[in-house]
């Protein structure tokens, strides 16, 4: 190459052996996460009409029988920066919601009831002695966070989480999942990646949102099996002559198979003494636990010691001589406590607890809360989820340029915004369209039939 050439820094030059690098130099936003950023994702990025067309149910007021207040009765929390909290923050338009997105610019949205009034009100209706500030629907929510499985996981603990201690969280969408549509005949269920270290998950069917407390604590408890505390030795404790249909659904369809094909290994449950007594301390027989310490301590094996030792406990507790009642279900009991979906019950059974919205920022981690498609939650990758400085990035890059309907269709949001509209948004609002109308047009019927009497 000619000395001008490199003196003068020609255009063409390929800077360590690639044009790409060059431009993606070019493009970089450093990895941090600040209301600048934030700012440029509200206003380019984030989907504030699909919120609305959500939130709204239909109530549009596109059609006879819309609740045009209902919208404006929804309770929206903001987290700003350094932790300024505004709860009861209300909107009664899809612009009203954007203009005061785009100027507070929230750290976090949080997502709570309908209330029976404007939640922003409501210090007047309480002046005037009403007690008429009540919420009156809310979505069936569940809460689920990987740290809530630190003592059966060995990999991570606290906020942290990799793909040997994230399936877990697969396998809680899976059982989940298949309980509420299966066994509750619910159809509108919006699964999202909480942006750090579990999911959340929203049941929006209409007689999902108009439950009371008490029928929500009541779905809450059928998932309940956990008993015991922290303090507990054994947590899990499967009393009766049989296990309801739904636990022997999950156990055999999904929660063993992942205890003995990945759980075993991935976190090598019996590869030492410190894990396995884990495991020990959950059998009530001590000539048990105590043959196979003995056989543990002194064994040697070519094989996967975590499977070999699985075999020998199982053979142990399901061999002919044992039968006693305590031992009877010990295999399925060790089973669900290190598989089994550990829920938040309090966010499940009240209406007025908040929940992170979905395509939010997560202050630590930067990445979008975005929505997981419960059919293939074994193919989701937390790691892999786009973070705001790469949203940015893709913003400034060349191909960004090109004419598109929507800013996010330049970017990696947009496979999950769509998924969001054609999976969950649109047949929920025909759902809610057909029951506004339903219920509308037999308000019709029955006033003619009143005024035929």
């Amino acid at each position: 190459m000619p000395r001008e050439d490199v003196e003068n820094g020609r255009e063409d030059m390929l800077i360590d052996g690639s044009e790409a690098k060059q431009q993606k130099q070019k493009n970089a936003v450093p990895d941090v996460f600040n209301a600048h950023y934030l700012k440029v994702y509200y206003g380019k990025l984030f989907p504030h009409a699909d919120m609305f067309r959500w939130l709204s149910y239909a109530n549009d007021g596109r059609h006879p029988g819309c609740d045009d207040s209902y919208f404006g009765r929804r309770e929206f929390s903001f987290t700003l920066d350094n932790d300024i909290y505004l709860r009861f923050q209300s909107f009664k338009t899809a612009a009203e919601l954007e203009s005061s997105i785009r100027e507070k610019v929230p750290f976090k949205i949080d997502i709570g009831p309908v209330y029976s009034v404007d939640p922003s009100k409501r210090h007047a209706y309480a002046q005037s002695g009403d007690n008429v500030f009540t919420p009156v629907e809310r979505e069936l929510i569940f809460d689920i966070d990987i740290s809530d499985y630190d003592d059966v996981r060995f990999c991570c603990s606290g906020a942290d989480v990799c793909l040997d201690c994230w399936p877990l969280m697969t396998i809680a969408i899976k059982v989940i999942d298949t309980a509420l549509r299966d066994d509750f005949g619910f159809s509108h269920i919006l699964w999202v990646y909480s942006g750090r270290r579990g999911v959340h998950c929203w049941v929006c069917d209409g007689k999902a949102r108009r439950l009371n407390n008490e029928q929500r604590a009541a779905i809450a408890d059928y998932f309940r099996v956990y008993k015991g505390n922290e303090n507990s030795q054994k947590k899990v404790s499967l009393v009766g002559p049989a296990l309801h249909p739904f636990l022997v659904r999950s156990y055999t369809e999904v929660l063993k198979k992942f205890f003995e094909e990945k759980l075993l290994s991935s976190q090598n449950l019996f590869s030492d003494a410190i894990k396995y007594e884990t495991i020990l301390e959950m059998i009530p027989e001590e000539s048990i636990t105590s043959e196979l310490r003995g056989r543990w301590a002194d064994s040697r094996s070519t094989k996967d010691v975590n499977v070999v030792r699985w075999e020998q406990l199982k053979h142990q507790l399901q061999s002919g001589k044992q039968k006693g009642q305590g031992l009877r279900r010990c295999v399925e009991e060790i089973v669900f406590s290190f598989t089994y979906p550990r829920l938040d019950m309090e966010v499940s059974k009240h209406m007025n607890h908040l929940l992170k919205a979905p395509f939010c920022i997560h202050p630590k981690t930067g990445r979008v809360c975005v929505p997981i498609d419960p059919n293939h939650c074994e193919e989701f990758d937390p790691t892999t989820v786009p973070t705001l400085s790469q949203l940015l990035e893709e913003l400034n890059a060349e191909g960004s340029r090109m004419e598109v309907d929507n800013e996010w269709d330049k970017t990696s949001l947009g496979e999950s915004i769509r998924y969001f509209r054609s999976s969950f948004l649109q047949p929920l609002l025909r759902s809610c369209k057909e029951e506004i109308e339903s219920s509308y047009s037999a308000k019709i019927q029955q006033s003619k039939n009143t005024l035929a009497w």
